[in-house]
């Protein structure tokens, strides 16, 4: 009974990074408005400043929203937008205030605030991301928030710190330029008793799970894989669970339970930051950094060692985004690129239905999905509202008034928008 519970109530929150099972998709009773206008309040039902930095996606439990922050010790913190086209090795290691937030979602009023830790950052970042870009995750029990380098910890839902665990400073940056940190962005999972985190980086990339309830390391996982920013998922099939990992040169497959590897797929992106997911009993990967091979795979659940095509219900060379996760709402796979193109695939065959420029601008965050209708928000601050089908019907686009990095979160009838400095609670 006490699983039937949770997995009902995992159903209608939004628990942690893209949602339910990461899938990006929340159909409620009461959907999302389609328009909206932030200068004039229209359906805007409030708006709350969160002070620092983060790109991390606000999440949903209940009547609270949980959003994490970086607060810089000087007032000039760099924060680059747009993306510089040069190298730019500005940062910001002066000392930070690592922060959980918690909101009322009724109001947007803030609740708690939670310091996790205050100190100099132990690897610089890229000025164009944040100290404070992992989601959080929660279980209804409590809430994990991981500021990479500067550790993993789990508070309880009035904001007490419960646990934290060091993971030690993770060295991530460009491939090709080894010493040019970008800092991390991975996002935190918990499944059953267990929090799992994904650590890619320069040299000693690993996976870890630890005890939800306690912190207590359970396994560690070594990864033969260069830094990506991918959040890991677990499939949760008929006769097992995998735990799917996005990763530089190969998919991955593991067994949540020990961290044993099941099986791998090669030819990723040398930058891999899409999350996988699942939908219509397939496992959708996607790896798609500009300047090499961007692979998009439907799997079947159930593989093993080396994946060969007959374990793919289609694979497609080329189409996958860089930094947007995909999305699969009904019928279709759609892709929301960093270059503001949409491409629409069938889910089943990966069979082209469409493709269409949205935006000149560029897009960092994912799409979600409610209602029948697709949500994207450009870095600019654009929400487009898109009509789910195989053709193109471009329904609204909402001006947030800031730029936004974060991947929108949904409850029941409401789009929560995180931009560069306010949350946004969007209903009627």
């Amino acid at each position: 009974m006490a699983f039937a519970f949770l997995a009902t109530a995992y159903a209608q929150n939004w628990p942690s990074f893209r949602g339910p099972g990461a899938t990006g998709v929340l159909d409620t009773k009461r959907g999302a408005p389609v328009s909206w206008d932030v200068e004039t309040n229209r359906n805007v039902k409030w708006r709350t400043a969160i002070p620092g930095l983060g790109h991390s996606s606000p999440i949903v439990w209940g009547d609270r929203i949980f959003v994490t922050s970086a607060i810089s010790s000087d007032p000039k913190s760099v924060f680059q937008y747009p993306i510089a086209g040069s190298l730019d090795r500005r940062t910001d290691l002066t000392k930070q205030q690592f922060k959980l937030y918690c909101l009322d979602k009724r109001t947007g009023k803030i609740v708690w605030e939670s310091l996790a830790a205050e100190l100099p950052p132990r690897v610089a970042r890229h000025p164009h991301n944040s100290y404070a870009s992992a989601t959080p995750a929660t279980d209804g029990q409590r809430i994990v928030a991981f500021f990479g380098s500067e550790g993993l910890f789990a508070f309880d839902l009035d904001g007490k710190l419960l646990w934290k665990q060091d993971v030690g400073p993770l060295d991530q940056g460009a491939f090709d330029l080894p010493d040019y940190q970008w800092g991390s962005a991975s996002s935190p999972i918990i499944y059953k008793n267990l929090v799992i985190v994904q650590c890619d980086q320069q040299k000693g990339s690993f996976l870890a799970a630890f005890e939800a309830a306690t912190g207590k390391p359970v396994w560690r996982a070594s990864r033969e894989a260069l830094p990506s920013w991918a959040t890991p998922t677990v499939y949760e099939g008929t006769d097992r669970a995998e735990l799917v990992v996005n990763g530089t040169e190969y998919f991955r497959g593991y067994d949540p339970a020990t961290g044993k590897e099941l099986w791998r797929i090669k030819g990723t992106s040398m930058i891999s930051v899409p999350t996988p997911f699942a939908a219509h009993g397939l496992i959708y990967l996607a790896s798609g950094y500009y300047r090499y091979t961007h692979p998009i795979v439907a799997l079947k659940p159930g593989a093993t060692g080396d994946v060969q095509p007959a374990g793919m219900a289609w694979r497609a060379e080329k189409g996958a985004p860089y930094l947007p996760t995909p999305i699969v709402y009904g019928d279709y796979f759609y892709v929301f690129n960093e270059r503001g193109i949409l491409t629409v695939y069938s889910a089943a065959t990966g069979e082209r239905i469409y493709e269409q420029r949205l935006a000149p601008g560029a897009f960092s965050s994912s799409p979600v999905a409610t209602g029948g209708r697709l949500y994207a928000a450009s870095e600019d601050g654009d929400v487009y509202v898109v009509k789910a089908g195989p053709t193109f019907e471009l329904l609204a686009t909402n001006k947030m008034g800031e730029v936004v990095m974060a991947t929108p979160a949904l409850a029941d009838g409401m789009l929560i928008v995180r931009g560069l400095t306010h949350v946004f609670g969007i209903a009627e």
